[in-house]
């Protein structure tokens, strides 16, 4: 009788339990509703819907993005309605689907993150929160995320009113993410994603203008996969929390190259837009990329990354 290989697909992010690895990214995916004509949400290991600020948001001046020859380059601004009208017209729905809710917050102090997490702290079956503290397309947001103090300084407030097991969304834009991570780990986080977009922009030379209404904008997709993949395996090296990988995963080669460099779960993000189902097929492939390594579970694959000997 054939015997058929079944890899365990869950995953431990410290006191975040994801029944597998595959999540889709904060901007990218909407408050989940939009994309349900497409995506079997019971299949994937976690929904990160859009930014949330305190007060709404009416975002950056358009336009607000532009394709690059491998990438895409926004600057939306966090356009969202606040925290009181996400909680009282999108969170029942996204509770209601059978997978992680991880909140994604932001605010423009310490104090803001703090009220907003107390107050999702309150509210029953969210599975975690994650901090943006590294969006490059709004005034003060990247702060945050550049300083290893200020970064801590979050972490630990949010910790102090939140049982909520809490991730750090960190920025590519500084000399070192490694110094980054290990702030947030040594304040309190349960993991870190790696990353956020990196700054660029477009120039319409003709008219001799920036094409982004913002002039500056996040560069994500396929283009900043090899930069965040270094930047998986280096924090990995210099810290114990895990890591969830972000940048430019289009296919199950690329999760398997995450998780190799040291990823516990990875996000899919620009890919949504023009492959709406790809995160669903993902989940499906996994099993056969595990079983073709003879691996009995993601956590056996995670870091095993094989350097070459020196002399």
């Amino acid at each position: 009788m054939q015997v058929i290989f079944v890899p365990d697909l869950n995953v431990e992010l410290n006191r975040l339990k994801l029944k597998n690895p595959i999540l889709v990214a904060s901007g990218t995916f909407g408050y989940a509703r939009e994309m349900a004509a497409f995506v079997d949400f019971a299949k994937l290991g976690g929904i990160i819907p859009k930014t949330v600020t305190p007060l709404p948001r009416i975002g950056n001046p358009p336009p607000r993005t532009v394709e690059t020859s491998c990438g895409l380059l926004n600057s939306i601004g966090l356009d969202n309605d606040g925290l009181d009208v996400f909680l009282r017209e999108r969170l029942d729905y996204l509770l209601g689907l059978d997978t992680a809710i991880i909140v994604n917050i932001a605010g423009h102090n310490r104090e803001e993150f703090i009220q907003m997490a107390a107050q999702l702290d309150a509210y029953p079956g969210p599975a975690a929160l994650e901090l943006n503290i590294s969006c490059p397309n709004v005034s003060g947001g990247i702060d945050f995320g550049a300083d290893p103090r200020l970064t801590a300084a979050v972490v630990r407030g949010v910790r102090e009113v939140c049982r909520l097991p809490v991730i750090a969304k960190l920025t590519p834009n500084v000399t070192s993410v490694v110094e980054i991570a290990q702030a947030a780990a040594e304040a309190g986080a349960d993991a870190v994603s790696l990353v956020n977009t990196f700054q660029g922009m477009a120039i319409d030379w003709k008219r001799r203008k920036p094409i982004l209404g913002n002039v500056v904008g996040g560069l994500s997709g396929p283009a900043i996969k090899p930069l965040v993949l270094r930047i998986v395996w280096q924090v990995a090296r210099a810290v114990k929390i895990p890591i969830i990988g972000v940048g430019g995963i289009s296919s199950i080669d690329d999760v398997m190259e995450f998780l190799v460099a040291g990823a516990t779960a990875v996000q899919i993000g620009t890919a949504n837009f023009y492959n709406p189902t790809l995160a669903g097929r993902l989940v499906d492939e996994l099993d056969a990329a595990l079983a073709s390594q003879q691996c009995p579970g993601v956590a056996d694959i995670v870091g095993t990354l094989k350097l070459p000997l020196t002399s």
